[in-house]
């Protein structure tokens, strides 16, 4: 493993739902991913952070099937799935948000999130729609659901972001930087919504540089920074590493 891998208290890997073992990617001649190990238990909440172009989002696009490993291995609820495609990968219980949401425009918000409970979470009819509507209930959308996507705010749209993900049904749900954009009270009703999908038992992988509202939900920190996972512990112990803050240009996680 690389030198610059600091484990500050990290879980082990027994037990695990979700591992990556020597996990590199290459676009061209840019290598964006180095070497990365991780594992994630079930029902954990993990946080991860690092400077811009650190990787993050080329983490998550991996280990959900967005994007192919350039070399290393994902396992799953005790399976390789390295070469699955992410529809599979989203049926079995590996989901993610994105950064900017983006529902389908013309569709009412119940329409966007049975779409997605039925070809993400790969059900049919009276099922679709009980997983549809437990979802938006869990995200605080119930009462929105006949209103369009595209008339709604930004605070909103991350909620059915949220809902759609929901809907598939998973056991473990990845998080780029959904707080991103929104107000200190914004932020907080998303991080309500969140603990409560938490305490149904769905494991979290957050990216966020929010880092005050990653901290009401994560209980293990990561700090990525040129491809490689440079501290994974207790987040203060993180926060603290002289690694995390040169990688932050001397001033820290904010």
């Amino acid at each position: 493993m690389a030198d610059t891998l600091m484990e500050l208290g990290a879980r082990p890997a027994t037990g695990a739902l979700l591992q990556a073992a020597g996990l590199s990617k290459r676009f061209g001649g840019l290598q964006v991913l180095s070497d990365v190990e991780f594992s994630l238990r079930p029902g954990e909440a993990v946080g991860i952070v690092g400077p811009n172009g650190a990787g993050k989002t080329t983490f998550l696009s991996v280990l959900v099937g967005a994007h192919a490993p350039s070399t290393g291995s994902i396992r799953f609820a005790g399976e390789d799935i390295t070469a699955l495609p992410a529809p599979e990968r989203c049926r079995r219980g590996l989901v993610r948000t994105h950064q900017i949401p983006r529902p389908f425009s013309g569709m009412t918000i119940f329409e966007n999130v049975l779409t997605a409970a039925a070809n993400g979470g790969g059900l049919n009819g009276a099922a679709a729609g009980e997983r549809a509507l437990a979802a938006l209930e869990a995200s605080g959308m119930l009462s929105l659901s006949n209103r369009k996507a595209e008339t709604l705010g930004l605070l909103d749209r991350k909620r059915l972001e949220l809902a759609r993900a929901l809907a598939t049904g998973p056991s473990v749900l990845l998080l780029d930087e959904i707080g991103g954009g929104l107000t200190d009270a914004e932020a907080d009703e998303l991080v309500a919504i969140i603990r409560r999908v938490r305490s149904r038992g769905v494991a979290i992988i957050w990216i966020e540089h929010i880092v005050h509202v990653l901290l009401q939900v994560a209980e293990r920190l990561i700090c990525m920074d040129g491809g490689r996972i440079i501290a994974d512990g207790a987040p203060e112990a993180v926060m603290r590493h002289p690694a995390v803050i040169k990688a932050y240009l001397g001033g820290g996680v904010q």
